[in-house]
């Protein structure tokens, strides 16, 4: 079993930047395929990227192409949201997950494993 912890969330204005962390402990962080979520006020929890178990293959949702980057560590058991050019749409709390041996594309909660609780990300226009 492995947890989840969010960090680096907060409140930024249009067109900054944010680095989420997600540090996961427990064994066998390569095992997991890890992704991004985030859930807006009033809204389903959507897919924002994934990111495959040794890193090289990223899977990004439309609406963060080029703006965002997924990143990780295996050594260090985390894995990275670099947010650069923050919209006012982008305001939601972000998720990480985790998902067992599993593929990069993989869209729904209940296709990830395990998740955290969550950081609140708010962008002021």
């Amino acid at each position: 079993q492995v947890q989840l912890v969010e960090s680096g969330g907060g409140l930024v204005q249009a067109g900054g930047s944010l680095r989420l962390s997600c540090a996961a402990s427990g064994r066998a962080f390569s095992r997991y395929a890890m992704g991004w979520f985030r859930q807006a006020p009033g809204k389903e929890r959507e897919f924002v990227v994934a990111i495959s178990r040794s890193g090289d293959i990223t899977n990004y949702a439309d609406s963060v192409k080029g703006r965002f980057t997924i990143s990780r560590d295996n050594a260090k058991n985390t894995v990275y949201l670099q947010m650069n050019n923050l919209k006012p749409e982008d305001t939601a709390v972000y998720y990480c997950a985790g998902r067992l041996w599993g593929s990069i594309y993989a869209y729904t909660r209940a296709e990830y494993d395990y998740w955290g609780q969550g950081t609140q990300v708010t962008v002021s226009s």
